[in-house]
């Protein structure tokens, strides 16, 4: 893998030049409005959860061992993340884009469970169009699957770019920002697990 930089990088190359601040700080406006997004989301989701007239209730379908394992990988690939901003600012490269790498297998992983867990759901009746409860359950947890995919295509250009170009001032802001991302999704998915899942199990 390349280990090459554009000659010695400043501490905090993300914010070196005033694009990449402008940069970061742009995405901290983006992800506001994300918030608020999903904020819209779960406020629906918790209104409807417990509009069943037919088909099964959240009590009867959820698995928490399955859940549970998503979230630990889900958990674990922000881990990852933050490793590779920590290798970023050390300016190794190569090991940046291994736990980028790392990172994004994570992701796959999180979205084939998913996957999974969804086609389950089905089979057992528990459909979008079969109730309000299923219809607000795949619009929050599919938007966020979504945003996971996302973020796995995102931070993979990323690593092809890094292995291009190298890391730069221009580069560091885009790796700094991405890793930011993956964070907030991660956030997301614990509300997630404790407002649909745990709710769902011990809130009937």
């Amino acid at each position: 893998m390349s280990t090459h930089h554009t000659g010695v990088l400043p501490a905090h190359p993300e914010t070196a030049t005033l694009e990449g601040k402008n940069k970061v700080l742009g995405f901290w406006l983006f992800l506001g409005a994300e918030v608020v997004l999903f904020g819209c989301l779960f406020a629906t989701y918790i209104a409807l959860r417990n509009q069943v007239p037919d088909g099964p209730t959240a009590d009867e379908i959820f698995k928490l061992k399955t859940v549970g394992w998503s979230t630990f990988i889900l958990l674990t690939s922000s881990l990852t993340s933050v490793f590779a901003i920590i290798a970023m600012h050390k300016q190794k490269l190569g090991q940046l884009l291994g736990w980028l790498l790392v990172t994004v297998l994570f992701g796959l992983s999180f979205l084939g469970m998913e996957i999974y867990e969804f086609i389950e759901y089905v089979h057992e009746g528990h459909k979008f169009v079969s109730s309000a409860f299923g219809t607000s359950f795949y619009t929050l947890v599919g938007f966020h699957g979504a945003h996971v995919a996302f973020g796995v295509c995102w931070i993979t250009l990323l690593i092809l770019q890094g292995l291009k170009k190298g890391l730069t001032v221009v580069t560091a802001p885009k790796f700094y920002v991405a890793s930011l991302y993956w964070h907030f999704i991660d956030l997301v998915w614990v509300f997630i697990f404790t407002v649909v899942y745990l709710m769902g199990k011990v809130g009937h």
